[in-house]
């Protein structure tokens, strides 16, 4: 059995040593749920086994000491940690320990209403004013002694030189309290030119915000684009609030940046839905936060409830999983899409990032992996974009021992074998060989996938091996599959239930419109949007295969480039032939009426693109609902778009939209916009 005294000199050591690589080198060597874990453990010994607590052990006190690049600042109200509530029952246990302590104080439940406030994942920070003035910046430290950075933070737009409440609001002293944190976008624009640079990446938002504040030369803090949301008081005198609540509209008066969505709730039931609405929200969000934070509200019964140890009794941090993990890639493999791309992807050790184990990414093509500076055998930073999908952020450059190799493109297809090209002006490079069969598998599960023919039955694994014995090797094979029932009912896993499931399913799909055949049809260049567009020029199959390059050229958001891939693909023997038996095997091949209404609803004449993620719609739910508007949702942004309805991970469309002036809106405003309860946007 393990020595409870060594083990707790073995824990102390790991935690004063990740304490001190977290804050003061600003480059974390552990996550947040081992740290948690080791920390719980030291508290669990030193509990049993009062004797092993001592004054200087890592329970008793916050982070680590002050960095000797700034001079000290002593706190005179100490700037405590919060403890952690991983899920509803750590919830629930801190509210049962919170009521005895209140009943040990001679105070009623009735008195416990709480403020649930978002958890910003940041650097803590102290701001003193004097008589309305700010004098004096500091960082958290070890909560008794942090770092005077007050040039820094004199740079950051957010924070106040001077109050803005009128002389009888203002304290004659005042010490705020807050987070400054680095905003998404801007971070990965951050991470991304450090890395072309050859610098160190930061490993998350708040390593970058806390590297950003320590600077010895206050310009170089001012180049990058801090924010601060506010939240407490510490030392003050002349400044009188009651609860927690009021403080906060103190602080709002007084011209400090308060985040609006705050809430106060009246029992505990109310605060786990509250934290639970921050958690479902989280990846909606321009800034990251790891939890939510849950108080009393009342500060009477804050203070009476007191601290123990180093965290307070009337506060609790409750966890979310990490978004963000470090992992090692061990290799890029290349896959070979329906339009003969390569596609590069990682391979790394398994690592939980949001509460999923993560084992591939997502590196889109050799220039992002260029951009990125990743290397085989780096330590990276993984994170699941909008809580979904794993992206890989950037590596560890500083953890790098010379094993690491460069990538490095294949110069022939790695399925069939032919040499890649790469045409002009284009990032990506791409297999010619139309007969590939991974272009083939590719091309036939775009098919039948919910955007296009939307097949049920038809998955990857599934057309993979209907591929693999020869019963659909070309789209229109998936219409014979009727003539082939004992063949399917030989396949592992195939009944008759499933078997008739999946021949109706096919035959339901030949009713889907012109539109999504030609996005069915897997041409370059040719999406949703695109192929609704050309559908409206070229409303039959007919009229598609005699269309010229200025025909196409007509259809909405079609230019040279666009055309060329769709005369491209009709040049193909093989593919008209296809196109001919899709019409025998009955498929709509002819638009039937118009396809959205004409000059009716909110949005009539107007041409608006959606970008990122938008809460409450499906990216085809969004354009379908501009189209029944009397709209005209398009890829691209240019001068002519009346609006842009953008969400987070919105990128360079955001980008150009804010470059040419034209509106964005959010979400909400869509939604209002949409039903007539908000005017439509328009130029300034």
């Amino acid at each position: 059995m393990t020595d409870p005294a060594a083990r707790a000199d073995e824990l102390r050591d790991l935690i004063d040593r990740a304490n001190h690589d977290y804050h003061v080198l600003d480059a974390p060597t552990v996550d947040d749920a081992v740290y948690d874990g080791w920390m719980r453990e030291l508290q669990a010994l030193e509990a049993a086994h009062p004797e092993l607590l001592t004054p200087d052990s890592p329970t008793q006190r916050v982070g680590a000491g002050a960095s000797v690049q700034f001079a000290p600042v002593r706190h005179e109200v100490p700037m405590l940690s919060l403890g952690n509530a991983r899920g509803e029952d750590e919830l629930l246990d801190w509210h049962r320990r919170l009521r005895d302590a209140m009943r040990g104080a001679g105070i009623e439940d009735d008195a416990a209403r709480f403020v649930v406030e978002p958890k910003i994942d940041g650097l803590a920070i102290s701001l003193t004013y004097r008589d309305g003035r700010f004098v004096r910046g500091a960082t958290r430290g070890d909560g008794a002694v942090g770092e005077d950075v007050t040039a820094n933070l004199r740079t950051i737009a957010g924070i106040p030189a001077r109050l803005a409440t009128p002389p009888q609001r203002t304290p004659r002293l005042v010490e705020v309290r807050g987070e400054v944190y680095l905003p998404l976008a801007p971070f990965a624009e951050f991470n991304a030119a450090r890395a072309a640079a050859g610098l160190p990446t930061f490993a998350n938002p708040r390593n970058a915000a806390a590297g950003s504040l320590r600077q010895t030369d206050p310009r170089v803090t001012a180049e990058r684009p801090l924010a601060i949301w506010c939240y407490a008081v510490g030392a003050a005198d002349g400044l009188e609030a009651a609860t927690q609540e009021e403080l906060l509209g103190w602080l709002r008066d007084a011209g400090f940046p308060v985040n609006p969505d705050i809430s106060v709730e009246h029992d505990i039931a109310a605060v786990a839905a509250a934290c639970t609405r921050w958690e479902e929200r989280r990846a909606h969000l321009d800034f990251d936060i790891d939890g939510a934070v849950v108080k009393i509200d009342r500060l009477d019964v804050q203070a009476a409830v007191g601290s123990v140890g180093r965290a307070p009794r009337w506060a609790v941090a409750y966890k979310f999983a990490p978004t963000t993990a470090t992992t090692r890639l061990l290799d890029i493999p290349v896959n070979v899409g329906r339009t003969g791309a390569l596609i590069p992807y990682a391979v790394m050790e398994p690592v939980m990032v949001g509460g999923v184990t993560v084992r591939q990414a997502t590196l889109h093509n050799q220039e992002d992996i260029a951009r990125k500076d990743l290397r085989i055998g780096d330590r990276v930073i993984v994170q699941r974009a909008g809580d979904v999908i794993p992206q890989v952020v950037a590596p560890l450059t500083q953890d790098r021992d010379g094993t690491e190799r460069e990538f490095v493109m294949p110069d022939r297809c790695p399925a069939c074998g032919t040499p890649v090209v790469q045409p002009e002006g284009e990032v990506r490079m791409f297999c010619p060989n139309r007969a590939c069969p991974a272009q083939i598998v590719q091309s036939i599960e775009h098919f039948v996938s919910r955007s296009a023919m939307d097949i049920e039955g038809l998955g990857e694994k599934t057309v993979a091996r209907l591929y693999e014995v020869g019963l659909v090797r070309d789209f229109a094979d998936i219409y014979d599959l009727a003539d082939h029932r004992d063949a399917l009912l030989a396949l592992e896993g195939f009944k008759d239930t499933s078997v008739n499931n999946l021949l109706a399913a096919v035959d339901a799909s030949r009713e889907r419109p012109w539109a999504r055949v030609l996005n069915a049809l897997g041409i370059r260049h040719v999406g949703d949007i695109t192929a609704q567009a050309v559908a409206d020029v070229v409303p039959s199959l007919d009229e598609l295969l005699a269309a010229s390059e200025d025909e196409l050229a007509e259809a909405e958001g079609v230019g040279p480039v666009v055309a060329g891939s769709v005369l491209d693909f009709l040049s193909s023997d093989a593919n008209r032939v296809t196109l001919e038996r899709l019409r025998g095997a009955g498929l709509r091949m002819r638009q039937e009426g118009p396809s959205r209404p004409a000059g009716e609803g909110p949005l009539a004449g107007r041409t608006v693109v959606v970008t990122g993620t938008i809460e409450g719609y499906t990216r085809d739910e969004a354009w379908a609902a501009v189209a029944a508007a009397g709209g005209k949702a398009t890829d691209s942004v240019s001068r002519r778009t009346s609006f842009v309805v953008a969400g987070p991970g919105a990128g360079s469309k955001l980008a150009k939209a804010e470059s040419l002036g034209v509106p964005v809106i959010d979400a909400a405003a869509f939604t209002a916009v949409l039903a007539g309860e908000a005017p439509v946007p328009t130029a300034p």
